[in-house]
Order: structure tokens, then sequence, then C-alpha cells
């Protein structure tokens, strides 16, 4: 970059909340899928490009770059834990569009740019100082705050929304100070979207009198006790630490290391066929048309691109964790269920309670039926409902909900977190339209935040919970709720058991998985209820005017809450019956209710984490980092950017002249991890090099130094949390943090395990499935030679090369025995020849043959795989051998390569839905039988894929692994009479890796 050139720095998480938020709702008419957002940025992106002269900036960018948030953890929260701990959880519908708007980007040619451990801003920062150092100018597209802090002669911001451009006169005009003063300005007044602390009670008016009187943070705190007003005086006394800490938080980091050359990001048209393509898979014909006439492209000759939708790596947005596989079946309102928030008012007076319900179990199908269409035809009327602020009231309830047989309940909360959340309130249902809210933990406002206080006349959370306990715990009473588990671990932390329960979120997930994008309360609402629920945001506020439920006044809280419960118990009326019509009792109350309370208990235990293993390994990772930082610094004979794919590509492939080499659209390099593998696996020692600092980094950013910031402060166990219902197959998700994915294929990796540890005098047991599911292959495809050999114990991978390959098992070559086992797992998940000749290094047409020879060795798998196919084309979905369904409603679709991956999909899930049931019937059952052998003082705290972990005395390691053993190697018992052995490896030791 060079004098004369201009920078666009796009703030692509502030574009995608400004987009969906600007726009009304919209899905995609083939599938309803959510793209309002990925529309919105669309069109945001193509006009910026398109229009830049014609904006108040005036000029066309040389070079742009769209830079995103990576996750919510960044080194902001080493420096203070609670940073953005309160912040909510994205609307559900826009979840599935961050992935879909990061490929957006890259259908317009322009560099996606995030980094883990450091957020959006900082990179802009750093890209503004590069560009400044250059002699370029540089123009921010946001008009978030945080940023005004970099306006400056060379730096400006612009605003889309409002087409105006915000330079040092506007900052001012907004803020009252310059730029420069931003950061102490923020520092004072914090932010409570962020929970930045600030100083309570000092808004930016003040702040800038302020400043402008003192000059800057430092000077006002040590001079303040000249401040003449007493209550600002002693706030800011009292608080100068709070606004020390604050203007750590707020200041942008502008040397964030490793970041992608400015020359990565020269400006150019986007490839009218790509950027189609994709615009036509996402149905924008209005874009389609625009773009296609901008670029002289025909449209109708472009045939729609594949777009894949995810929730794991490539679908994080802001303070959407990378990695993490976000529940969007537990969201509402944008946390999850029963984490926050409603609104209030009274019931007339006089009226009285409905014909009391009775369990679905005592009712006839017509009177379910008859029920469940009142309810969904019902109106809303949230003017009615009760704000309960008596204790002798709240008891009339109680009653009123022992008669009634069954209550829909839920609770308000402060926080997003179960093990660290006030209660503020929990309302209850009776029948529809009869609800009520008991606020116990509402604030005073605003105005009294430097003295604190509650609302008046609220019942004192003590008697309210004596009041509530009978009732949750009473066994004749059916307790309803909406992602239960959030809402057990609160309850838990307060003494009270709930049972018997439903879970409308279950309900939903047995009866429609992968038939619904999204089992949360705000859309199975609208799909069976027809009413849209108050959104959170118009309770709690959003921007400068958020606040946490607790601050929120009663009225509203009482109309938002109390409508939680009223929905909830109206989707139980719904949804139960059709739990029943369909047949899938079974399923519901054999693998998804029971392991609710399971979940939620070893979510209180949380696991144990040593802070100077990791802090060592981090030390330890660096240094490595630095030394093969060197060691390619020495092979290339120069100092180089190793982040830069542009440079490695230029050195790599133009220098060196190494083989494979290809360009990208944009005529740059590619040096994908694949690439760099192969190349390595070829001997070239700096793509050897390459990859493993590219490992070594990515470890410790994403693990080392991230995992001490998940220990909570009151236990000081790490508490991750699972998802029941957030994938298509029935595994779980965990996240905050996600411990599925810690790798173990590498040394460093696996050290990363040393550092979750048992507590003194205890052991940590791993208890492993092995090759759970081609032995479930085995079973349901039944292929005689497969089941042999596990029935006696054998190599699989080497009886299966000895079929293949017609070499005997004894001396078996060690790359014969890898390649069966490449095949082995590969058919599992429908590997193409091409995938296989890629995974082995070999000619396609050479893995070709492999995978036909495979299926005329083992003729019972292509049977299996066709049939599979058949039966999902015929019905829509698949069983697992348990009678688990999962929809794949696209498996019709007219689209060949949708259509050719629904199908190996569907293949794949019946495997892995069975493996993934038989965990869940184990781990229902583990607790109850350690007690029965007495030892129910050994706990299951984690589940891994097909590993649980449990903490156990020492002195009880030996009779607990048999006992572990058993329940897992027995889990499909007696339902399921395995023509297979399930086989377990279990062992104990002071920490994860030595136990795995």
């Amino acid at each position: 970059m060079k004098k004369g050139d201009h920078l666009f720095l796009v703030d692509g998480s502030g574009y995608i909340f400004r987009a969906y938020h600007a726009l009304p709702p919209l899905t995609r008419k083939s599938d309803g899928l959510p793209v309002g957002a990925v529309s919105g940025f669309c069109n945001m992106l193509w006009k910026l490009m398109q229009d830049a002269r014609n904006t108040d900036v005036g000029v066309t960018p040389t070079h742009l770059a769209v830079i995103f948030d990576y996750s919510s953890k960044t080194f902001r929260n080493e420096l203070y834990p609670e940073y953005k701990a309160n912040r909510s959880a994205p609307p559900e519908d826009l979840i599935p569009q961050f992935g879909l708007i990061r490929q957006a980007t890259k259908a317009f040619d322009l560099p996606c740019i995030e980094m883990e451990g450091f957020e959006a801003d900082d990179l802009i920062a750093t890209y503004c100082r590069l560009a400044r150092e250059a002699g370029a100018d540089a123009t921010i597209i946001s008009s978030d705050k945080d940023l005004m802090q970099l306006v400056g002669p060379a730096v400006s911001m612009y605003d889309p929304m409002k087409d105006k451009e915000i330079k040092i006169p506007e900052v001012i005009e907004k803020w009252g100070v310059p730029p420069e003063k931003m950061i102490d300005l923020q520092a004072l007044t914090g932010d409570s979207i962020d929970n930045v602390p600030g100083v309570p009670g000092i808004g930016p008016k003040t702040a800038a009198l302020l400043l402008e009187q003192f000059g800057d943070l430092d000077t006002l705190l040590a001079r303040a006790g000249e401040i003449k007003q007493e209550k600002r005086r002693e706030a800011i006394i009292a608080n100068a630490e709070k606004a020390r800490i604050s203007r750590l938080l707020v200041t942008l980091k502008d040397d964030v290391p490793n970041v992608e050359p400015l020359e990565d990001f020269v400006l150019q048209p986007p490839n009218g066929p790509k950027l189609i393509a994709f615009l036509k898979a996402l149905e924008f014909t209005t874009l389609t048309r625009r773009v296609a006439e901008a670029s002289g492209t025909d449209a109708a000759e472009v045939e729609a691109a594949v777009v894949k939708v995810e929730l794991g790596d490539a679908a994080h947005g802001p303070d959407v964790g990378a990695g993490d596989s976000v529940p969007t079946s537990a969201l509402r309102g944008g946390r999850p269920e029963g984490a926050g928030g409603g609104e209030a008012a009274s019931t007339p007076a006089g009226a009285s309670p409905p014909t009391p319900l009775r369990g679905e179990g005592d009712t006839p199908q017509t009177l379910a039926a008859a029920r469940a269409e009142t309810a969904a035809s019902m109106p809303f009327d949230v003017k009615s409902y009760t704000c309960i602020r008596d204790i002798a009231e709240l008891y009339r309830w109680m009653d009123e909900a022992r008669d009634a047989g069954v209550v829909a309940f839920d609770t308000e909360t402060t926080s997003l977190d179960p093990m660290q959340a006030e209660l503020c309130g929990f309302s209850i249902a009776t029948a529809p339209g009869r609800a009520a809210y008991v606020p116990v933990g509402h604030k005073n406002g605003v105005g009294d935040l430097l003295g604190g206080g509650l609302v008046e006349n609220q019942i004192p959370i003590r008697d309210a919970l004596a009041a509530l306990k009978p009732l949750l715990e009473d066994p004749s009473v059916l307790k309803v709720a909406q992602n239960l588990k959030y809402d057990l671990v609160v309850m838990n932390r307060h003494g009270i058991d709930v049972r018997p329960y439903d879970d409308t979120m279950l309900l939903s997930y047995v009866v429609d998985g992968g038939a619904s994008t999204s089992h949360g309360m705000d859309a199975l609402s609208e799909k069976w209820l027809g009413h849209k629920p108050i959104a959170f945001k118009d309770v709690s506020g959003s921007g400068k005017s958020f606040q946490t439920f607790d601050m929120v006044d009663l009225e509203r809280a009482t109309c938002y809450a109390a409508e939680d419960a009223d929905v909830t118990l109206r989707l139980w009326l719904v949804l139960k019956p059709r739990l029943v019509a369909k047949g899938l009792v079974s399923v519901y109350e054999r693998l998804e209710r029971p392991l609710v309370p399971v979940l939620s208990n070893m979510e209180q235990r949380g696991i144990s984490i040593d802070r100077q293993i990791l802090s060592r390994l981090s030390g330890e990772l660096a240094q490595n980092a630095a030394r093969i930082e060197d060691e390619i610094y020495a092979l290339v004979g120069e100092r180089i950017n190793i982040g830069s794919p542009k440079q490695l590509g230029d050195i790599l492939f133009g220098r060196m002249g190494l083989p494979g080499g290809s360009k990208t659209k944009t005529g740059q390099w590619s040096t994908s991890a694949q690439l760099l593998e192969d190349l390595a696996a070829e001997g070239h020692e700096l793509p050897r090099k390459i990859v493993d600092w590219r490992q070594l980094t990515k470890l410790k950013s994403t693990y080392t130094d991230a995992l001490p910031g998940f220990v909570n402060p009151e236990t000081g166990r790490v508490h991750t949390s699972y998802a029941l219902a957030s994938t298509t197959t029935g595994r779980l998700s965990s996240s905050d943090p996600n411990l599925q994915n810690i790798p173990v294929r590498t040394a460093e990796g696996r050290k990363i395990r040393t550092a979750f540890v048992a507590e003194p005098g205890h052991r940590l047991i791993s208890a492993d499935y092995s090759q759970i599911e081609l032995r479930v292959l085995a079973h349901v495809a039944d292929i005689p030679q497969l089941k042999k050999a596990f029935s006696e114990g054998a190599d699989i991978h080497a009886i299966t090369a000895s079929e293949m390959f017609n070499v005997p098992v004894a001396g078996m070559p060690s790359e014969i025995r890898r390649r069966a086992k490449a095949i082995n797992f590969g058919i599992i998940y429908g590997i193409s020849a091409f995938g296989l000749a890629n995974q082995l290094s070999i000619p396609r047409e050479e893995a070709s043959d492999y995978i036909k020879r495979y299926f005329e060795r083992f003729p019972g798998i292509r049977d299996y795989i066709e049939e599979t196919k058949e039966f999902a084309r015929r019905e829509g979905y698949v069983e697992t051998i348990f009678g688990r369904r999962i929809h794949y409603p696209e498996i019709r679709s007219p689209n060949p390569s949708v259509r050719a991956f629904n199908e190996r999909a569907s293949t794949n899930a019946r495997l892995q839905g069975t493996a993934a049931d038989i965990i869940r019937r184990a781990m229902i059952r583990m607790d109850a039988a350690l007690v029965a052998a007495e030892l129910d003082a050994v706990r299951m705290l984690l589940q891994v894929h097909d590993e649980l972990i449990f903490e156990a005395r020492e002195e009880d390691v030996e009779l607990a692994i048999p006992v572990i053993r058993e329940v897992m190697e027995n889990a499909a018992m007696p339902a399921v009479s395995m023509s297979v052995p399930l086989s377990v490896d279990a062992r104990a030791a002071h920490n994860w890796d030595e136990a795995h």
C-alpha cells in the first residue's frame, strides 16, 4: 500500500446487526431458511462497492476488507473476567446466518478477516495504523462509538445507513470531546452491553465536562477531591479502579500480530458468475439481476451454488464462540430459554381459574386433540396476566397448580450462565391464558445505581421459594418447561429438585428432528400457535438502553415472563399429542427426558483444570512457535509474515516453484492446510514448518490462553454447557467452553488434556467406546466378516485389509492396514473417490478402485446404503435402531448436489444417531448403577463424543471401572439385542490425557 491509496474497513459484525434490524424477517421460500440479515448484508456491500463516489466519503477505495469478531472470548477476558459476561446471545433466526454472511463476503471476492483472541475493532485499529504508516488514508465503515478513538487526519468513519461521514468535528459534536479523549470518556461512562463497569452515575455529558475541566482521566482521578458535586465526587473516588480497568478494556489494540498484509486487500471487481451462483442459491432475485446487469453475465446460464448452512466454526458470529456449536433450539429472544426477561399486569378482579387440566396419559386422544386445537386458537392477552406480590396469593396459585395437575414453569435471571445467574423471578401457567409472574429480585431503576436496593413489595426470595418448592417437587404435578435444563440448574442451586417434568423443546426435537431449523420457543409459538411472543429486546432494550432483567419494571416483566409460561403450556398441549400420534413416546421417554437431570448434574459438577500447566504450555507453545519462526526465516532467507497467505504463496510457488500450486480467483496462490500437508508429506521442509507453526499458534490462542477464563470464581472449576437439541443426529454438543474440540492428534494437543485434573485424593476415569459406529454398521448391515471380527476381538482394520487386498493378517504392512482403516471410516461418512485419494495421497482412479473392491467384498454395506437412501427418499427421514427419526426434507431436491449431500448424510445419520442413542442410554443409567454398587461418590463429569469422563476417589477406582464398563457395553439392552458386542476401553489417572 502506498500514498494516495484509500483503505475501506467494513465492520462486518456491526453490518450484520444493522442489516438484521433494518429489514423485516425474510426466509428462503424453498425451505424457510432465515436469510434477512444475509440479504441486507449483501445489498449494503453491493451498494458500498458500486456507489462509493456518491457517498459523503466521495472516494473509491483501492483496498477493502470486511472484518468480523471471531468469538466472545478475547484477551480482555483475562483482564476482566466479567467483560461481556451479560451480553445476550444473538437472536435465534440470526444464528444460522453468521456462516452464510462469511460465505457471502467470499462470494464478493472480498477478504473475510477475523482472528481468534481479538475483536474486530482491534483488527480495524491495527489496519488503520498500517495504512497510516504507508501514507494511505483509511475509512471505517461503521458508526460504532468504540471505533471513534481511531478518527484522525488520515482516518475517518462512514455510516452507510445515514450516508454520513464521521470526522473529528462530528466526534466532538456527538460526544463533546475529540477522538483522542474518547477512551477516557468511555472509561468513565462504561458500557452496560459489554459489561464495562465505568463509574456508576457518570453519563457522557458529565464525563465530557470532567475531562474538559481536568484534561484527562489520570488527572481527574488524582484530583477527584476537587470535584464540587458531592455525589459525583464520591462516585469517582470510590470507583477509580473501575475506571482504570475500563480504560484498559475500551482501548483498542493496534498491534495485533500476524495480521494479513494490506496488499491482500486490493479491491477487484467481483466475479459475476461466482457471486450470482451464491445469490441464486439464497434466492435473492433482485440483487441477482443487478449483479448480472453490472457484470454482463447471463444469470440464467449460472447454476445456483450449493450453500452449506452450519452452526460450527464457519458460523460463529459476534459473541458466538469459534467452534462453538450454538444451541439454537435453546434460544429465546437473545438468551437461553428461561434466562432472563419479561413484563407484567394483573388478572381482572374476581377472575376464576379455568377447568383443571389432567395429565395427557389420563386423557382420551380425542380430548387431547380438542385441547390442542383450543390452545392453538385461543388469543393471547398479556394484560390479563397476574403479578404476584403477596405471599397469600402465591399459595393460592400453588394450590391451583396442584388441582390442575399440569403447570408450566419458567425462571427469569440475570445471566446466560445458570451457574452464576441471579434469580429475578419465576412464572407459572395453569391453563391457556391463565399465567402469573412472581418477582423476587427486581431492583430500583438507573437513578439508584449508586445505592442499589430491591423494588418494594416483592415477596422475599426465601419465602417465595419455600412456597414454590413443594409444588416443583410434588410427584403428582407435571411441570412443563422450555429448555428445562437451564431452569433445573438454577433451581438446584436453590435446593429445589424439579420432578416430574416435560420439556417442549425436546418434544419438538423428537417429533421434528432435522425437519425444523429451530426448536426454540419463539419459532415453535409462531409455527404451532400462530403467535409471535414479546421479544426480549422489547423488554430489556438494546444498545445504550439495554438493561439486565432485574432492572425491568414489574409491569413489563410480568407481560413477558408470564407469556413465556403461557406459550410453553400451550405448546405442550399441541406437541404431546403429536408425539403419541407419531409413535415416538419411547424415544422421548428413554433417550431425551431422562437425560435432562443427568446433564444438569454434570454441568454443576464441572471439572478442575491446572492453571499452572496451561500457563507452562502457553509458554512452551510460544517458545516452540518462535523457534519454528526462526527456522522458517532461515529457510526463506528473510523475515516474513508467516500468517500472510499471499507472502507464503509467492515464496512457496513463485520463488521456490514447489509442485501443486494453484491460484484463486484473485490471482493469489492457495496455501490451504490440506495443500501444505500434502507438500509436507512429500518431504518439503518449509511447508512442514508452516503447518507446525499454524498448529502451535492455534493451540495457544484457542486453548492454553483461553481455558483459564472459563473457571467459575465460586467453584474453581470449568462448567461446560451441553445442548440436547442442537444436532441433527442426536449427538450432544458443548459450549463455553467447547470441550469436544480439544485436539488429540498431536503431542502438543494431547498435552492440553493434561491440564484437566482430578481433585487431590481422586482420579479421573476415561471410558471410551471402541469403534462404535463400525460396530453399529456391522449390526445394521449384517456383514458376516465384520461381525465375526468384532465377536472374536480381532483387528477390524487388518481383517478389512486382508479381505480387500488378499494379504495375510499376520505380518501385514502398516501402510496396507492404514488404507483399510481410511476406507472403513470413509465409507461411514460417504467418502468419494476424490476424498479418499486426497486422504491417502493416491491417484483418484486407484481410490475409486478401492471403493469398488470394498463393496464387492462387503456387498451388504452397499445394500445397506442403497436401502437407506431409498427409505429416506420415500419417507423423508431415517431411523436409528432405537426409533429416533432424523428428517431430510431436501433429499428429494431437484438440485443434484443438494440431493447427493442429503443422501450421504442420511446414510451416516443412522449410524451416528444410533451411536449417540447408545451413549445417551448409558449416561441415563450410569448414576443409578453407581449408587447400586455403593459408589455414589463416583461422579460423571463430561461426555466427549464416544467417551465419558468420571471423577472417583482413589479407593473407588478399581470397583468403579467394571461397573462403568458394564453399563456402557450393555446400554443397548434390552431395547435392542446387538449382534455385535460393544467394547469399552477404561482407565484411570490423575489427568485426562493419561486416563484416555
